[in-house]
């Protein structure tokens, strides 16, 4: 029919304009990536689309990866340690948001107690507030643990896992009620009936079912972590990548191309995520929670 196809051809059309929007809005991004990325890998930084400015080198990573922060100063570290402490602190807050995600989110899908709404209203309202507001509070309990000017290695990576994953967990919540509310609740009453706890349903029967909403809030709090600077900087004495780039990227002895080479290893993750981000987080349908 005429009408049917004058339809399809519009929707196409609207289709192919709000592509092409969100290209045009996200064309800054990806020039900017794009830039720091060919910069890596080049003598000098690339700033333009002038194809002469780009002088191919791998000088900037074996300076990076030899701990080398500048081209001819003799300034060093040891670069493996902080990917380590940044690794430790994105594998840390990771761990946390999902154990503790998972089990609050279980509770609140199939346990009926007064001011149930109210709680999850409330946990909305928490994950709304700004993550450096939790900054007072964490120097509160740091001081309440440790003497004034004495910085313990591991207590630093405790406080920071702690601040940054109680930003995350409302929102994991959130989601991990959401793939609870989607198993049927016979699977789960079978399962008691044969004289299961409730603790062996949620680890043995009910986390294998959704999958895809464990590996989703594991990256989101992966990420979190990754990504920190406000609570790494403030509370932990070893530096992690986003420390290690924004101290270099202002230093006066700064060799701007290794910086790129760095930025371009803390974007590795990322970049990894949104390659399996929509197979993750999209798998929301009852193909996914039987799987």
């Amino acid at each position: 029919m005429p009408g049917m196809r004058d339809v399809e051809i519009r929707r196409r059309w609207v289709e192919v304009a709000i592509a092409l929007a969100v290209l045009a809005f996200s064309l800054p991004v990806i020039i900017g990536y794009s830039l720091m990325i060919l910069s890596s890998f080049s003598e000098k930084m690339v700033t333009g689309l002038d194809p002469a400015s780009f002088q191919p080198t791998i000088q900037n990573w074996v300076l990076l990866f030899q701990g080398r922060t500048a081209l001819f100063a003799g300034y060093r570290v040891d670069i493996w340690r902080i990917v380590l402490s940044t690794l430790t602190v994105a594998l840390g807050i990771s761990a946390l948001v999902t154990l503790v995600g998972s089990l609050t989110g279980y509770a609140i899908s199939r346990m009926k107690f007064a001011g149930r709404k109210h709680l999850m209203a409330f946990l909305i309202l928490l994950h709304a507030f700004p993550g450096s507001v939790l900054v007072v509070g964490v120097a509160f309990i740091y001081r309440l643990f440790l003497p004034p000017y004495q910085y313990v290695h591991t207590y630093s990576f405790f406080f920071v896992i702690l601040a940054r994953a109680s930003i995350e967990i409302p929102m994991a919540t959130w989601l991990m009620k959401g793939f609870f509310d989607m198993i049927p609740w016979e699977i789960e009453w079978s399962a008691i009936v044969d004289g299961a706890s409730r603790f062996r349903v949620w680890w043995k029967i009910l986390l294998p079912m959704i999958k895809p909403g464990v590996a989703a809030v594991m990256l989101f709090g992966f990420l979190a972590g990754w990504m920190d600077l406000i609570y790494v900087r403030t509370f932990l004495a070893e530096p992690t990548l986003a420390v290690f780039i924004e101290h270099n990227a202002n230093a006066e002895y700064a060799y701007l191309p290794l910086v790129a080479a760095a930025g371009t290893l803390y974007l590795l993750p990322t970049i990894l995520f949104f390659l399996f981000a929509q197979r993750l987080i999209f798998t929301i349908t009852v193909s996914g929670v039987k799987g």
